[in-house]
Order: structure tokens, then sequence, then C-alpha cells
């Protein structure tokens, strides 16, 4: 019989995120050999690299050049590290900059909607800004649409307009448009309660819908969906509270649903509670080949450093596992060697404390090889 062979996509991107691509091959590797798998792994441009090769080649500056969208477009999955940093911070109106690229690619792949579970490891509980009784039961699925809303609205710039100055003075506006067909939100808001099924039944739809009427299309969409899914309790929570309640009750939550702007804010909120952006992942579904990478930036001051924390990496490759190539024996083992490394005391700079050995504080290939030691220890 033909040995399995799946064709990944790789993004690594800028800063740390050749760094941390390195630890995800190696695991994709642990993985292959231990299930009989055969990944191969294809590197591409994006972000802030992909403008500098671009524009050294004497062509249009793009953050995505068309090779890279083809690579993925061929590929069975695409795993992206990171974009972007202040080489890159142009603030000149129209100018390319890196986070362009993971718009675009998302936006071409036709992937709407975004998954950021929210995982609270005993071991980092400490880590967390909230106490540690407060982060009891938490285990929660941010679902985000990914390809609608303020970022892929009009955006457009007005000089020199009567008044709009400071004490009457001609000055500038700006206007970005939130915009929303009816199937955006229901497809994303179905996914939802589907995903809700199989855990623990409850969607809370979020939304600005005492002001914004995009926001109120959403929660009727919200009301009709909850009617056809009976055995799902849905719930609708205003953006602002939603924003409070995740730090005061988070464990309320189970499927948390919502636009794109909101999304963007609130599961940024939300990786804080398990004390590092470095420890989460996430997905990008749709209609095309699905995307994963790590909720975290690109932290160009420590790139090259071997400082970098590649578990939300990993989580990342995790999730490709579990999603595109139905692996969940090989993603539960994945998910299981970051617990025990953790239980275990190693810890990466961010995650380190002052009760945290000198001898249990490991680089970036250091964290992957203890990974790769326990993944191979549950396989």
């Amino acid at each position: 019989m033909a040995k399995t062979s799946y064709r990944i996509c790789t993004l690594p991107g800028d800063g740390i995120g050749p760094e941390i691509m390195d630890q995800a091959k190696r695991i994709l590797a642990a993985v292959g050999e231990a299930y009989d798998v055969d990944f191969q792994c294809e590197d591409q441009l994006i972000g802030g690299c992909a403008i500098d090769a671009t524009r050294a080649a004497g062509v249009t500056p793009s953050a995505l050049p068309p090779q890279t969208l083809e690579a993925a477009k061929a590929s069975d999955a695409v795993l992206l590290a990171a974009v972007g940093g202040p080489k890159w911070d142009d603030p000149t109106p129209g100018a390319v900059r890196p986070e362009q690229g993971l718009l675009a690619i998302r936006k071409n792949l036709g992937l709407y909607l975004n998954l950021r579970p929210v995982h609270i490891y005993d071991a980092l509980r400490d880590a967390s800004p909230l106490r540690p009784e407060r982060l009891d039961g938490v285990d929660l699925l941010i679902v985000r649409e990914l390809t609608g809303g303020l970022y892929f609205g009009k955006h457009e710039r007005q000089t020199d307009v009567a008044g709009a100055g400071i004490d009457g003075a001609a000055g500038d506006t700006a206007t970005d448009s939130m915009e929303y067909a009816e199937y955006e939100i229901e497809r994303v808001i179905r996914w939802a309660y589907e995903a809700a099924a199989r855990r623990s039944k409850v969607v809370t739809s979020v939304d600005k819908a005492n002001v914004l009427e995009t926001s109120r299309l959403w929660r009727e969409v919200n009301h009709r969906l909850n009617a056809e899914f009976e055995d799902v309790e849905g719930e609708d929570m205003l953006v602002d509270n939603c924003a409070m309640q995740l730090v005061a009750n988070p464990a309320q939550f189970d499927v948390l649903v919502t636009e794109n702007t909101f999304g963007d804010i609130l599961s940024d909120e939300a990786s804080m509670l398990t004390g590092s952006l470095g420890m989460l992942a996430s997905a990008s579904l749709g209609d095309g080949t699905a995307l994963y990478e790590p909720s975290h930036g690109s932290a160009p001051d420590i790139a090259g450093k071997d400082l970098a924390n590649p578990i939300a990496q990993v989580l990342s490759v995790e999730l490709m596992l579990r999603y595109s190539f139905q692996m969940d024996e090989a993603a539960d083992a994945v998910a299981g060697a970051v617990e025990d490394v953790l239980n275990a005391g190693w810890r990466t700079a961010d995650l380190a404390d002052e009760t945290t050995p000198e001898d249990h504080k490991l680089g970036t290939r250091a964290m992957g090889d203890k990974l790769i030691e326990a993944f191979q220890a549950r396989a």
C-alpha cells in the first residue's frame, strides 16, 4: 500500500517565524515517522520578506506573491508562522504592508471563519493575569468571521475638506465601511452551532446591536439558527459586556461567535487567560485550503536569538492534523505532549517566572526537543 502523503505550503514569514516554523517541521517529521505519513513541506514567501523579495526583483512589491498563492491553492494545508515588523511600518497612504498578505491569502482561499481554542493548562495557571480560581472550567472556542466587515470594506481618505480641521479649518476625513451579507453571517454562526452541539451546547453570539445595523442583522440570523438547533442554548451579548465577562467570568463561555473586528480584539483578550500569546493556535477554514497559524505576532525584538516560544506553532500543527487530515489520534498525541512538557516544568522565557529553575528555562530549539521527546513517548 502506498504511503499517505500530504503537501503543506509552509510560510515562515518574518521575525521569529522561521525559528518556530523549524520546530513545527520537526514535529511533523516525528508525526510522519510514527504514523507512516509523508508530509512534504514547501516554503513560500509572505509578509515583509515577500515585499523585500518582490521589490528586489524589480516587480511590483507584494506581501503575497502570485507563486505563493498558487502553491497554497495546490496544497493540502497551509501552515503560517508570523508576518510583520517595524521595518515595514510605512505610514504612507497606499503603502504595501505585510499584514495585507495575510488578509489576501485568507480571502483568496475562501477562508471565512477562524477558530481559536482557549485552553487553560494547569501548569500555567499562575502565569495568567487572572486569579487561578477564576480559570476553573475555562475551555472555550472563539469562532470569528474572517473575510467581511471593516477589514474588507471600503477605506477612503479625503483631504482638504472644509471644516474637518482644527477650529473649522480644512482637514482630512477618513471612512471605513462595515458591510455584511446575510450568507456571510449565516455560514459562520451555523458552524458555531454545529461545534457547540459537539461540546457543551452553548453559543454566545457577540454584537453591538444597540448601535450597528450590521449587528442587528447578525442578531436576527443568530435567533433563526438558534431555533433550528433546538439542543443548543443560544444567547446574545453586546461586545463591551463580553470584553468585561471574559475577565470577570470566562468559564461561562463555550462557543463564542462574532464578526471580524470584534473577534480580532476579543480573541487577543482571551489569549491572555492562558498567560501568554505564545500558547494559542488558530485555524482558518472555509471553501479552500485551510490555513493554520499561531495567534501571536512576529516579535522582531527576539528574532534570531533562540528565545521564541514555539508551542503555539506546534499547536497549529495539532489543529492541522485534526481538521485537514483527520488524524485525531496524532493530534491528541501532540496536544498531550505539550501538556506533558509544561507539567514537567519546562519553560521558554515568556512562560518562566521567579520559581522556574535555571536548568528548566529553554530556548526555541530546546523546547522543540522536549516536545518531540514527549510526543514520541505518547505515539
